[in-house]
Formats: structure tokens, C-alpha cells, sequence
């Protein structure tokens, strides 16, 4: 059993965002990093994401922040719609005012896109190494470090290691040893389309969520107007999780046969539909061992229902090469300073995530009347007071 040594190098299990841009913050403040990817190529599935002001800060510190902005598209508003009577609930305008109280805009990007500018940067920069065919099975902390265990037996020490490997975290079964992810019964199927194929009555420049019984469309522009993303989730009680299935539309359209001809013909242009069955955790007290700590979905998968999962593990890499650099490299007291700093925060993502997908994307009857008037009775001031703790400066994350 070989046994290798990455020097004075923070080992990164996961090479998705979170591992990237892990691996960039650290560098920025002059920490080098090994990156394990157990895939045989870096790279990201999936088609659009959204991107809050926060995400921006997060680039600026990272390095990318010009990169990151040619790429996305700045849409105009957060648009609700009522996907039984077509009608509009609410919209949230992302115009000057937002970007002015948020020092930063909203955009959609391609999940593929936004990697890509991540694993350029760090291709790029001397600070970082990136490994594939690298599956973190295992850790073993040391008074000086830490050593991981491959898929293939062979053995890497480090200073330390983030396990940034997903849903799934190796390194998470190890540290918490919580078992499998909890389900949450929603399937959400993915698909993008041309533009041109998109109705034109509904090529809006908005974030757009049509709102059902037990289901949910959302769609809005992807690279530079090229495609329409569309996100279609149904709350079927799948008892399993599933990631990246393909599925034919007519197994799609079940879900949505009760909602409007308008949002429902959109499903009817999707091609190549794959559908994923979401899936989080319960939010931990303490993600480290050590000299080992979790970070993103390793940490705290979310459901999609604040669009914040990419944001949250950006935050989270920011947040650690901070505090590894304030702690002056004492890997175990900057690591414990990263959890405490993002614990709540994160937890919060995570328990309002599932109850906008009960409350807000999917109720029935008088809760959606509810939700109507409620929500579409909000001025815009009044729904960015109720976003100050994610995007204001007051979040606790930023200089």
C-alpha cells in the first residue's frame, strides 16, 4: 500500500463547485491545495442554477468575479405565477434598487458554464493540484495532518482535508456516520430547450415559477439567450433517491396534467428529460474531526427551493480560507472558527428551503389562496427586508 504526500497541501475530497472553489480561496490567501476527484474527467451535470448577490461576492473574492459576470445572464425580476389559473401572484424586481442594496446582482447561469470558470482558474493557478480517479474512501487524522484512503488503497497525507464529495460524503460517513440522505418524496425532471423553441409569450426575462397543487415548473434564459433551462418538479411521494434517470415526457406531463395549457405546453417542447428525486439531510451541530472538516453538500444538502446550494458552498470556501488564514494556518482552531461562523446560517438555508417548497411552490386550496394574498400583497421593499439575512450585509459573511 502505497503511501503518497501532498506536502504541506489541504486535501479537498470533491471537485464539484464547493472543491473548486475551496481550492481557489485558499490559494488567495497563499494555502496550497490537492484536489480529489473520484470521476475520471472534472466536469458538472446538470443544465441552469441561479445565482444571488451573494454568489458575486463570493467570485470577487475568489478571483473569477469579471469571468463569472460575461457568463450569466441578468434577468429582470423573480416572477410567481399561478400554474392552475395562469395568473401572476407576485414578482420581486432585481433591478438597480436590488443591486444597490446588495452591492451585487441576480443571474442564471449554466451549472456547466460556472465550473468551468472555477476549474480554469484553478488549472491556471500553481497553488492548486487537481487529481481525477481519485474516490476518497476514508481518513485517518494525525498530530500534524491527515491521511485519506483511496478507492485503490493508496494512501495521501496532507495538512488537512475538506470533504467537499457531495450528497453522498465519504468523508461525512466517516465524521457524522448519519446513514443515507433524507428523501423528500419530490421528483424533479430537468431538461433545456433553444430558444426559438420556447413561446414567445412566454420568453420572459425572469425566474419564473408557475406554483401547484403538489407541483412546480420554473424556467428562465441560459447562455446568452441560446436555451430555455426548465425545471419541472412533482411531489409523488418517491419513496427513493434517483439522479439523472432519463424519462420520457409522457412520464413528465403525469405530474401536470391539472395545471394551465400555458405552463403546461412548455413541458410538451422539453426533450432528453432526466429526473433527479431530491434529497437533503438533517442540519448537523458540528462538522469537524480535527483536522477534518465538511463544506457544501458534504455539510448540508439543501433542497432547490431557495436556490442557494451552489451560493452556500461558495460561501462556506470563502469562509474557510478566511479563517484558515486569520487562524495563521492552525488548521484545527480555523477550522472549528469556519463551523461555528456557518453552522446557523447554513441550517437555516436548509429548513426554510423545505418549507418554501410546502408553503410557497407547492400548497392546495385555501393555503395557496393564502399564499396569493399574501404574497402578492408584498411591496418590493417588503420582500427585500424579508431577504436582508440571506443577501445583506448584515448575513455575517462579508467584510
Amino acid at each position: 500500500m502505497a503511501i503518497g504526500s501532498s506536502n504541506d497541501k489541504i486535501i479537498i475530497a470533491g471537485g464539484g463547485i464547493g472543491g473548486l472553489a475551496t481550492a481557489l480561496g485558499l490559494a488567495q490567501q497563499g494555502y496550497s491545495s490537492l484536489v480529489l476527484e473520484k470521476a475520471s474527467e472534472l466536469g458538472e451535470i446538470g443544465a441552469g442554477i441561479q445565482l444571488g448577490p451573494n454568489a458575486f461576492h463570493c467570485f470577487d473574492f475568489l478571483g473569477v468575479g469579471e469571468e463569472a459576470r460575461r457568463m450569466a445572464v441578468y434577468i429582470d425580476q423573480l416572477r410567481l405565477m399561478d400554474a392552475i389559473s395562469g395568473d401572476e401572484i407576485a414578482h420581486i424586481p432585481l433591478d438597480q434598487t436590488f443591486r444597490d442594496r446588495y452591492r451585487n446582482p441576480y443571474a442564471v447561469v449554466h451549472r456547466g458554464d460556472l465550473h468551468g470558470v472555477l476549474l480554469r482558474a484553478c488549472e491556471q493557478n500553481d497553488f492548486i493540484e487537481l487529481r481525477v480517479n481519485a474516490n476518497v474512501l476514508g481518513y485517518k487524522n494525525r498530530v500534524d495532518g491527515v491521511t485519506v484512503t483511496l478507492a485503490d488503497n493508496a494512501l495521501i497525507s496532507g495538512r488537512a482535508l475538506v470533504g467537499a464529495d457531495g450528497l453522498w460524503s465519504n468523508v461525512r460517513n466517516q465524521l457524522v456516520a448519519d446513514g443515507p440522505p433524507r428523501v423528500s418524496g419530490h421528483t424533479t425532471y430537468r431538461s433545456v430547450i433553444p430558444f426559438e423553441q420556447m413561446p414567445e409569450e412566454l420568453r420572459w426575462n425572469a425566474a419564473t415559477l408557475w406554483a401547484g397543487p403538489k407541483c412546480h415548473i420554473v424556467h428562465y434564459p441560459l447562455s446568452d439567450w441560446k436555451y430555455f433551462n426548465l425545471v419541472v418538479t412533482y411531489h409523488n411521494d418517491a419513496p427513493e433517491p434517483v439522479a439523472g434517470k432519463a424519462v420520457s415526457r409522457d412520464e413528465v406531463l403525469k405530474g401536470f396534467e391539472h395545471v394551465h395549457p400555458l405552463p403546461r405546453g412548455i413541458i410538451d417542447i422539453g426533450r432528453d428529460w432526466k429526473l433527479w428525486v431530491l434529497c437533503d439531510r438533517e442540519p448537523l451541530t458540528s462538522w469537524q474531526d480535527v483536522n477534518t472538516v465538511l463544506l457544501g453538500d458534504a455539510a448540508h444538502p439543501m433542497l432547490q427551493y431557495m436556490a442557494q446550494g451552489a451560493c452556500m458552498a461558495m460561501e462556506d470556501a470563502v469562509c474557510l480560507a478566511r479563517e484558515v488564514k486569520a487562524h495563521d494556518g492552525d488548521i484545527e482552531s480555523a477550522f472549528r472558527a469556519y463551523q461555528d461562523l456557518r453552522i446557523t446560517r447554513t441550517a437555516r438555508v436548509v429548513l426554510s428551503s423545505r418549507a418554501m417548497g410546502d408553503h410557497v411552490y407547492h400548497p392546495d386550496g385555501a393555503h395557496a389562496m393564502v399564499r396569493n394574498a399574501m404574497l402578492g400583497s408584498w411591496s418590493p421593499q417588503e420582500y427585500y427586508h424579508r431577504l436582508d439575512w440571506l443577501y445583506g450585509d448584515g448575513a455575517g459573511v462579508w467584510e
